[in-house]
């Protein structure tokens, strides 16, 4: 006997406007299977799992559950019927509890008034879960970006869902983290759960899935097993092979001239004593644990963030604290971390997300050059190979992949000499990173430099010249990417702090000599 999906849409198709995103698709989520749903950004892949969320509803065919056609007008309509959503885009509020937002319109309640204590109890609960011990009434605020993932999986998985959907779950952590969530996705397998999971890392579908549907433009492409080699995957995702995912080329360029220097950079319970230089041409990677500081630092060199002592340098020109106008002008571009809440304006257009950073320094006689922008918009655009309907188009309405190449876009409209990267592909797929890897080979072959912070050891390692690893704030060593691995990455990473003391004075030599 065939056994039943839990879950299926069925030749279903969605258009926004005059723009068709999903044109006849079929896919099936199985009891105690895990489907994996593979494509490039702007494949369609969030607007189906919307569908199943009860976000969009298709302009044709049906959405079955239990082999009975449904209606899903709402979210709360599809968790009625069993199904929770861990969308990319983290659906937190920073300014509540971990325990409120765990819980977010399920409050427990006791003679008419939230019952704090249970409330409390429930969200240790969901966050036991995945084996993450945290104080509940810490605001979401305050959290970094992976630990705010984590929270998202756990209220998801606190109203027992019957079917899970996975939207990039492991973009922002770990592969200590990674494995934890794996643990818990194998004991929801085999508790007969249905899972549709989305991921860009390839390297983990094998790993975790049973089955892989891909798509390309909106359309069905292929159903194949999850242990299909990552070539072959990756020439139905994209329709071409990729040799090299890591086409990093060495300049050669005058690797004397430093280009940014940072002294002693230290902001107290953040990180101390930070020193190291960026020589023209070249790519500097950090790695690091999650906590590790390796944000606090690049938004303090940006001028994001303010810092109590040391020096940053963009040449010879010294960068005052906390001015982010003056780093611009310097030359210095960040890539922020979290670009939904650092590095876009969700309501604006494409164009003039791109063009911030130069509406200034463009402007003629005092007045913004918007003809200007605009065209310089739409060539950076077509470089990036952005998917949108219209440069005016809202920079939220694209898929997170797309905007995060507008983030990188932004700086490469403004000919930034220095860029910051942190975690500069994160949701992005494999055809698009080679193309964002390109672009970081063109800056640093013109004479320009980067610093990459990773949590992709693998792409620390194919596109760095240099990494610097840090541990609990301080920098723990310095090693040269073509005599190193990731073992010996991790290895300083997480050793004792007594060893890391001493490898971050022999790196603070080093770096000056």
């Amino acid at each position: 006997m065939t056994q039943q999906p839990l879950i299926s849409l069925k030749n279903v198709s969605k258009s926004f406007g005059p723009v068709r995103v999903i044109r006849d698709v079929t896919v099936d989520v199985y009891p105690g299977k895990v489907q994996v749903l593979l494509g490039e950004n702007g494949a369609g892949k969030s607007t189906l799992i919307k569908m199943m969320a009860g976000v969009y509803q298709p302009d044709a065919g049906d959405i079955l559950v239990d082999g009975t056609a449904v209606h899903l007008p709402n979210t709360r309509a599809a968790e009625a019927l069993g199904i929770a959503t861990i969308h990319q885009e983290l659906n937190l509020v920073a300014s509540l509890t971990i325990a409120e937002n765990v819980m977010m319109g399920r409050f427990p309640t006791r003679f008419g008034l939230v019952d704090r204590k249970e409330l409390r109890r429930q969200a240790r609960a969901a966050l036991q879960l995945i084996g993450l011990d945290m104080d509940v009434d810490t605001r979401v605020g305050e959290l970094g970006i992976a630990r705010q993932q984590l929270v998202e999986i756990a209220k998801a998985l606190s109203i027992n869902a019957r079917i899970l959907i996975l939207d990039e779950p492991t973009a922002a952590l770990t592969r200590t983290e990674t494995d934890r969530l794996f643990r818990v996705v194998n004991d929801l397998r085999s508790h007969g759960v249905g899972m549709l999971f989305i991921s860009h890392h390839l390297d983990e579908i094998g790993e975790i899935g049973d089955s892989i549907t891909v798509l390309r433009d909106g359309e069905f492409v292929a159903e194949v097993p999850a242990s299909t080699p990552e070539a072959d995957l990756v020439t139905l995702m994209v329709g071409r092979s990729i040799d090299d995912q890591f086409p990093r080329r060495l300049t050669e360029s005058d690797t004397t001239a430093v280009v940014l220097t940072v002294d002693s950079l230290t902001a107290k319970g953040r990180f101390e004593g930070i020193s190291f230089g960026l020589r023209a041409g070249e790519v500097l990677g950090i790695a690091g644990l999650v906590g590790a500081g390796r944000t606090e630092v690049i938004r303090a060199i940006a001028g994001a963030d303010r810092y109590d002592s040391g020096t940053v340098r963009v040449g010879d020109t010294l960068l005052p604290k906390g001015n982010v106008r003056a780093a611009i002008a310097a030359g210095i571009g960040h890539v922020p971390e979290d670009r939904k809440v650092q590095g876009l304006v969700l309501d604006a257009s494409v164009n003039d997300n791109l063009g911030y950073a130069t509406l200034a320094s463009t402007a003629r006689l005092g007045l913004a050059d918007f003809a200007g922008q605009r065209e310089r918009a739409t060539s950076v655009a077509d470089t990036l190979r952005i998917r949108m309907n219209s440069i005016d188009q809202p920079i939220g309405s694209l898929s997170g992949g797309n905007q995060q190449k507008a983030v990188f876009g932004r700086w490469i409209l403004a000919a930034s000499t220095v860029l910051l990267l942190d975690e500069p592909t994160r949701g992005v797929d494999v055809g698009a990173k080679v193309e964002i890897y390109e672009l970081m080979n063109e800056i640093t072959a013109a004479g320009g430099a980067i610093v990459m912070v990773s949590s992709e050891l693998p792409e620390l390692i194919g596109m760095s010249d240099r990494i610097l690893v840090m541990r609990d704030g301080r920098l723990a060593g310095e090693l040269i990417t073509a005599n190193t691995s990731q073992d010996e990455i991790m290895t300083l990473a997480t050793r004792d702090a007594l060893e890391t003391e001493t490898a971050t004075d022999d790196a603070e030599k080093k770096v000056r000599r």
